[in-house]
């Protein structure tokens, strides 16, 4: 028990070593170049990459097979998707160190979150919206170009470091998942950090939010499009007072009409970004707010229904995706679940990057009334995290059917009570007790028109335009 105390302890204050150092700084010089060059040269890069990952996936046991089976080019790999490799996850990873069991034991513990395992890995866990949740683990190599890509590839990144000021991530704080590890991490490894980037759970009751955040007074502001609505709104109505220089955003598609209203709230720009558990900095907007693609570490392919590419222009009914970074676990021809159209035409900024269009996560925001007649929102993911964390439940769909009523289905009989049980206490804790709430065993009730399987369905009318609708309210306010 002591020597488990003592590693713990040991990884808990692990700083950046100096070969972390050297990794960070030789990747941020590289993507700082590849992000001024000719297209050319990251086709260069994208291709010397993927030679150096398909051999790393020598060493996995799984990719060996695979290889065997369809041959060693990367063209005639199969997809694959995260039941198949969670499922051989010991023959899947790079190590023998990472052992699934120890994995999800380290995981399931909030106080390691940020922590490395075994002394030299980043772990994080994906929500299980395809029904298993995935576990994901980064080298040194890859966390200093998720590191360099979040860095450098944003609008005005050496305004941001010269002058940083306070920043605030809402999100889901008590789970190891992929942002919140990141916060947590740069928070133990850079002191400096630490003092002025703090992380908000988007779970506790929306008026405790509004006051931390007030006492925070960041300047800027990373959350989902869907909590950042329900903030604009506070901040619209007056409740939520910050200054803001600018908003993140990522995690869920942004509509055109939500970030006009997040802006016109805050009176400040939004950032969109898009991302995932697979690879944590996909693309990220430009000041033409277009979408660029990161393909000098990753690549995306939109395919058809069979995995064959369909061509730049083409929307695909789904995608893969190739990490270059993760040689330790490696990820080949990737089944993502999102949709991804590549545009073939270059962008007004100047960017060698390809731009994409992203049609991803499907839920809703869900508007609920208290029994005194307020209205409450509940952003999706805040409903996912309390059935996912508390319940263990992944297979379910809530619809809302009322302003006051919710139907919960879940795949598992015995998922039921503990589902039940756990939205209940969260919807008191948002002052939302006493809503019919019904629970059933069965499939889901909605599916998405794109084909995807919304878990947070609103099943009311159509709502009015968020600005046009916060306009009316506000104007009939004496």
């Amino acid at each position: 028990m002591h020597r488990r105390k003592t590693t713990a302890t040991r990884d808990h204050c692990r700083m950046w070593s100096p070969t972390d150092l050297w990794q960070t700084c030789t990747v941020a010089t590289d993507v700082q170049w590849a992000t001024h060059g000719p297209p050319a040269a990251l086709a260069w890069r994208q291709r010397q990459r993927l030679e150096a990952l398909m051999r790393a996936a020598q060493r996995s046991a799984f990719y060996r097979e695979r290889f065997a089976r369809h041959g060693p080019r990367f063209e005639d790999q199969p997809p694959v998707g995260k039941p198949e490799l969670m499922a051989r996850f010991a023959d899947w990873v790079c190590d023998p160190v990472l052992q699934l069991d120890a994995l999800r034991a380290f995981v399931a513990d909030p106080a390691r979150i940020g922590e490395v395992f075994a002394g030299r890995y980043t772990v994080w866990e994906s929500s299980g919206s395809s029904g298993v949740p995935g576990l994901f683990v980064q080298d040194a190599q890859a966390m200093a170009v998720y590191d360099a890509l979040e860095a450098l590839r944003r609008p005005q990144p050496w305004q941001r470091w010269l002058d940083p000021g306070r920043f605030a991530f809402v999100g889901a704080t008590g789970g190891h998942f992929a942002s919140t590890v990141n916060v947590e991490r740069l928070r133990r490894q850079v002191p400096a950090l630490a003092e002025r980037l703090r992380g908000f759970s988007f779970l506790q009751p929306t008026a405790a939010l509004v006051e931390a955040l007030n006492r925070w007074q960041p300047q800027a502001l990373a959350t989902y499009p869907s909590a950042a609505v329900l903030l604009a709104e506070e901040q619209a109505a007056g409740r939520l007072r910050l200054a803001l220089r600018e908003v993140w955003t990522g995690g869920e598609a942004l509509g055109r009409a939500a970030r006009g209203f997040i802006e016109r709230s805050f009176g400040a720009p939004v950032r969109a970004s898009y991302g995932a558990s697979e690879f944590l900095a996909l693309a990220a907007e430009c000041g033409q707010r277009q979408l660029h693609l990161n393909s000098d570490w990753v690549l995306l392919e939109p395919c058809d229904a069979h995995g064959r590419p369909v061509p730049p222009g083409h929307a695909g009914c789904r995608t893969l995706l190739t990490n270059l970074a993760n040689h330790v676990q490696p990820l080949i021809r990737y089944e993502l679940g999102d949709r991804v159209h590549v545009d073939p035409a270059p962008c007004a900024c100047g960017s060698p990057l390809p731009v994409i269009e992203v049609q991803g996560r499907v839920d809703d925001a869900l508007l609920l009334q208290t029994t005194a007649g307020r209205t409450v929102r509940l952003p999706p993911l805040a409903l996912t995290t309390v059935l996912e964390d508390e319940a263990g439940v992944f297979d379910f769909q809530l619809v809302q059917r009322g302003p006051r009523t919710l139907h919960l289905n879940v795949g598992d009989a015995d998922a039921l009570a503990p589902a039940r049980d756990a939205l209940r206490g969260y919807l008191r804790q948002q002052g939302l007790g006493g809503l019919r709430l019904h629970c059933a065993c069965g499939p889901p009730e909605v599916r998405g028109r794109s084909g995807k399987l919304p878990r947070v369905v609103c099943a009311l009318p159509p709502a009015t335009d968020l600005a046009q609708d916060h306009g009316r309210r506000r104007a009939s306010r004496p």
